[in-house]
Formats: C-alpha cells, sequence, structure tokens
C-alpha cells in the first residue's frame, strides 16, 4: 500500500472511531459557554405558501404489522406511475422527522433517535407526483406538520437523474427525499465530535422511511451515490453550513 493511501485510509477509519472524544475539551462548546442553541427547524420565508399535513387522527394509513415490515424491508428501484396521496406523504414525513414532543428550546423529542436530542437534519422534497401538490421542491416544517412550498424546477426528473449519477430511477419516483444536514445544531454540544454521529443519525431516520414505505405499498432506496455540487444546487444550499447528504427517491409499488 502506498504512503498516501495508507495514510487516506487511515484518517477515513478514523473517522469510524469514537477516539475522538477523547481529544475534545467540552469545556469550550457553544453549550458549555451558554451560548443559546441554534433553532431546531428553518423558518419558512414571510412570503412563502405553508400547507397543513394531515395528522395521524385525520391520515388515512393502514395497520402494517411491524415483523412483516421488517421482512419485507429491501431497496427497491422500480416504481409505478401512481402518485401518492397526502396522507401517505404525511405517514411518511411523521415517520422520519415527526415530532412527538418538545422539552424545551434545544430538545425536541422526534419519531427517530439522535445523537444528544440535535436533530441535524432539514427535509427536502423533490416532488413529482403527488396528489394535489404541483411538481417542485418542498421542506417539511416538523415542528408545524407542514410542507413550505420553495420553488418550481424545470426538468426536474432530468436533474434528479444527473445529480445521482445517472440513477434513473430517482427521476421515475413519485418524490425523492433530500436530507439536508445543518452542523452547527450538532456542534453546538459536540463540537469536533460531531461528525460521526451526524452520519449515525442518516442511518435512523432513512431506515424509519424504508419501514413505513412497507405499510404503504411505496418502496424506497437510499442514496449515498450522488453528485454534491448538483444536489446542493438543486436544494438551493451551500454545501457548508447546509450539506445535502442522503437521498431516497420513494414510488408506488406493483401489487404483488
Amino acid at each position: 500500500m502506498s504512503k498516501i493511501k495508507s495514510i487516506t485510509t487511515q484518517s477515513g477509519r478514523h473517522f469510524l472511531t469514537d477516539r475522538i472524544r477523547d481529544e475534545v475539551d467540552f469545556r469550550t462548546t457553544d453549550q458549555s459557554r451558554g451560548f443559546p442553541p441554534p433553532p431546531v427547524q428553518q423558518a419558512a420565508a414571510q412570503e412563502s405558501r405553508v400547507i397543513p399535513l394531515p395528522d395521524r387522527d385525520t391520515w388515512s394509513i393502514p395497520a402494517c404489522d411491524l415483523v412483516t415490515a421488517f421482512a419485507r424491508r429491501k431497496s427497491r428501484r422500480a416504481f409505478t406511475r401512481d402518485p401518492l396521496s397526502l396522507d401517505e406523504l404525511a405517514f411518511l414525513l411523521w415517520a422520519t422527522q415527526g415530532v412527538r414532543g418538545i422539552i424545551h428550546e434545544a430538545a425536541v423529542l422526534r419519531t427517530v433517535p439522535s445523537a444528544g436530542c440535535r436533530h441535524p437534519f432539514e427535509t427536502y422534497l423533490a416532488i413529482l407526483n403527488v396528489d394535489s401538490l404541483e411538481s417542485g421542491l418542498y421542506r417539511y416544517l416538523p415542528l408545524n406538520h407542514a410542507i413550505v412550498h420553495m420553488r418550481e424546477i424545470a426538468n426536474l426528473p432530468e436533474r434528479l437523474t444527473a445529480a445521482t449519477r445517472g440513477q434513473e430511477f430517482t427521476g421515475r419516483s413519485a418524490l425523492t427525499f433530500v436530507w439536508v444536514a445543518i452542523p452547527e445544531r450538532t456542534e453546538w454540544r459536540y463540537a469536533e465530535a460531531s461528525y460521526k454521529v451526524i452520519a449515525v443519525d442518516a442511518g435512523h431516520v432513512c431506515q424509519n422511511l424504508y419501514l413505513a414505505c412497507e405499510a404503504i405499498g411505496a418502496g424506497t432506496c437510499a442514496i449515498a451515490a450522488y453528485n454534491q455540487a448538483l444536489v446542493d444546487e438543486l436544494v438551493g444550499v451551500d454545501g457548508y453550513d447546509e450539506i445535502a447528504m442522503y437521498l431516497a427517491p420513494v414510488g408506488k409499488l406493483s401489487k404483488e
């Protein structure tokens, strides 16, 4: 193994360990120094269109045995042209980032775990085929259980395919989840120890999506191979303070 490759491999494998926690002086974090936490949700622009979503008291979602969902869970790339309903979209969003309770300004309990209850993700949606919604870019507001319309995007199926390095099933989905990390939320508590746990948190979120899809006759396939610049541009983030880091197209499945 060359020296350059060896150094690169060591650095990458170091990221997988928790040795960084022994190197951080947690007395110097923003939390320890008394700085207020970053907002747990990005506010919608005042002029934007916010669309309330059905909640658990009103949505029509079939019961799904958890053992069955575990057994059937797999990555799926073949979708029908059937749309998702607004109820189904609401359910998937609640399952992946829904709010169960608010403890205080720095701690919001959700349907997925997160290191230190920091929940670093904003959920963007590239919507192609959802009942009563026009195609375009949206963002979930978990505190409101609503979505905000960000903008229309011309040639969205083609742009999704290009942004995911030619994975054409993204352009044939009903919608694609794009999870954008805001590192500052986790850095406030964990400083340099944040980055591994942000990556771990992404796995929690996407696994909930896989299982929730099984309840509605839909499927998904997690995507970590994408063109960073194109995805960041698609959702309108800078790639530093807000980083697109995980995608998951969702679509209906043919009845077996």
